[in-house]
This record gives structure tokens, sequence and C-alpha cells, in this order.
């Protein structure tokens, strides 16, 4: 089934946001491509940059899969100043991991979705003159293009990109956590030691380039807190389902059939009264889940550069929010050892 946002829900949700908060961040990220709904993103920024609750501060990222149409190109200029493509890294890799739907060729001329990313990224990046705008990268990293990292570091400097956060492979969200799935969990391989030894080398080539070279096992390391993801406060950091419900989480993307992610489902809109109803007792349940709480992380020195790690991929390997990832845990704790404290982030994990 497919859902896209109700315009009545994010206007709703603006107006909410725009009154119990400072910020004036609007993002786009969904279960879907959301330029698919290139009408509704327009809409949905045309009202929060005219809201006369701070509109004219307003800024406005997106993650996209960086294949679309010129229209889209177009106006994305003018209209976005943070944009993550999800590109996994040179040609073959991202061929591999992203084919083009078939079902799209016509719209691209048969290219292939690293040919359209290639194109996009060139010419927004060539375009955007002194626009607030800036285009990088999140990178899945697999086992097949983890030593390939210094590489892919060329590859994106070639084309413009200077900005790349890289994210180990990880499970996808199913009905039941991994935990209670041997045939996903059988399946998974990733040799985290070989992503930790090149991604240092790569931090440090990226460096040297002038180009930021991101993990997500790193997303704290410019900062102390106890908890790991800024989204875990969830009244300040809300997603709007396209199904009508409130969501803490990018992992939570619909909130009717959350399984063992509902947690993370906070709220919902309800069309009678026109308002959202929240459940207080989950956001409290987040904003309890801390380092400085669960047993397991009380006494490691890496707590306030960690928060426990992510909480959603917690959850849903293993069932229950304070669980513990042995491997994320020693791998992060190895990486802080190696690069320490770093300044502030200009832009935040996507």
């Amino acid at each position: 089934m497919e859902y896209t946002l109700p315009f009545e829900i994010a206007k709703a949700g603006i107006d909410w946001y725009f009154a119990n908060n400072e910020s004036r961040h609007v993002r786009f990220y969904g279960p879907g491509e959301p330029t698919q709904e290139f009408e509704r993103m327009q809409q949905i920024t045309r009202y929060a940059k005219s809201h006369a609750n701070g509109g004219d501060r307003v800024t406005v990222e997106i993650q996209t899969n960086g294949v679309f149409t010129e229209s889209v190109r177009n106006w994305a200029l003018d209209n976005i100043n943070i944009m993550w493509m999800s590109f996994d890294g040179m040609k073959d890799i991202q061929n591999y991991n992203r084919p083009l739907n078939p079902q799209y060729n016509k719209f691209f001329h048969g290219k292939t979705s690293a040919e359209v990313l290639e194109e996009n990224v060139r010419w927004l990046i060539q375009n955007k003159g002194t626009r607030n705008l800036m285009v990088g990268a999140r990178t899945t990293i697999t086992d097949k293009s983890s030593s390939m990292q210094m590489e892919m570091v060329d590859y994106f400097y070639s084309l413009g990109i200077r900005y790349v956060w890289t994210d180990p492979l990880f499970y996808t969200v199913g009905k039941v956590p991994i935990c209670k799935d041997c045939k996903k969990s059988n399946a998974y391989h990733f040799d985290m030691n070989a992503y930790l030894d090149d991604y240092l080398k790569a931090y440090h080539y990226a460096k040297g380039k002038g180009v930021f070279w991101g993990s997500f096992l790193a997303v704290n390391f410019d900062g102390e807190s106890p908890y790991h993801c800024r989204c875990c406060t969830p009244l300040s950091a809300p997603h709007f389902t396209p199904d009508g419900y409130i969501s803490s989480c990018d992992m939570v993307l619909l909130g009717a059939e959350p399984y063992h992610m509902s947690p993370f489902i906070v709220g919902q809109w309800e069309p009678l009264t026109k308002n959202f109803i929240f459940d207080y007792q989950k956001i409290d349940a987040l904003s309890a889940r801390k380092s400085t709480e669960m047993e397991h992380c009380k006494d490691c020195p890496v707590k306030f550069h960690c928060g426990g790690y992510c909480l959603g991929e917690t959850l849903n390997e293993m069932g229950e929010l304070c669980g513990q990832n042995r491997i994320k845990c020693d791998a992060i704790e190895k990486l802080f050892r190696a690069l320490g404290p770093v300044e502030s982030y200009k832009y935040l994990h996507p």
C-alpha cells in the first residue's frame, strides 16, 4: 500500500512544531522516495516558509535517492538547504546496491541510478553559486565496499561532494526483532573490524583533502550527552508519518503496524478533533533511556559520547530499548580511542 502525507497533517504538524520549538528546520524523509510526491513537497515547503511564526527562518533538509528529474532538481536548487543523497560509492557499487527500477527507465533514457545521481550531484553543486545548499552523501558500507573507502573519498571528491556520513550495514526492520528471526540473522554478515580499520584510513585521508568522512558509530563524538540520538527526545524532533502517526525514529516510518518497534510511535493525528494525541508514557520511557542509567553503560569510558548506541537498531535487534550490542559497543570504544572528541559537526547525521 502506498501512503502520502496528507497536507492537513503536515500543516498541523508545522503549526504545532513552530509553536513548541525554537527550531525552524523541516526535513523530508519517508518510507519511499520523497521526491515522488513532488507537488506535496512543494506545498509543505511553501507553507513552512510563509508561516507567520518564523517562516523566514525555515531551513529544509531531505534524504533522497537522488534519482529525480530536471524539474525537481531546478526546484531543489532554490528551496533545499541540506540534501543527503543515498549514494553508496562508485558506479558498480551504487548500481549493485540500488539498481534503478525498470519502470522509470523512460524518465531517464536508460541511464543507471549511478549515472543519474552523478549528473544531478554535479549540476546542483556547479549551479548553487552563493545559495545556502549542501549536497552530501549518506553511504551504506557493506563487506563488498568496506575496503574501498579511500577510493570512495576520491570518487565523491571528484563529484564535488565534501560531506559524507558512512553507515555500517544494519538489519532491516521486519515484524519481529532480529533475536527471534533466525533466517534474517543467519543471512547477515558484516566485518566490523575490517570496516573500522578501513574507516580510520579513509577518515585521515579525507581530512587531508578537506572532506568530512563520518561514521554512524561516531555521531556523538562532537559533544557529551547521556542520550544517543538527538531524536530521542521526541517532542523536539517529531516525525509525522504518511499514515497519520508521530514517530521518534527513522527506522519506524509508518505507525499503523509498528510491531516490536511500537515504543517509537509516540502520537497520532485525531481527524475528528484535528489535533495530535501524544502518548506521554512512551515519551517518558524514551527520555529515560540514558547511558547513565543502563547497567552495561554506567562504567563505560565513552558513555557520554555514545549514549548507549542507537535505540532503533537496539530495539530491532535485541527486542528491548535497553539492550546491548557488544559488537557496536566495542567498535565505538575503539573508534573513540583512535579519534577522541572532535569539533562540532557542521551537518548532523541524516
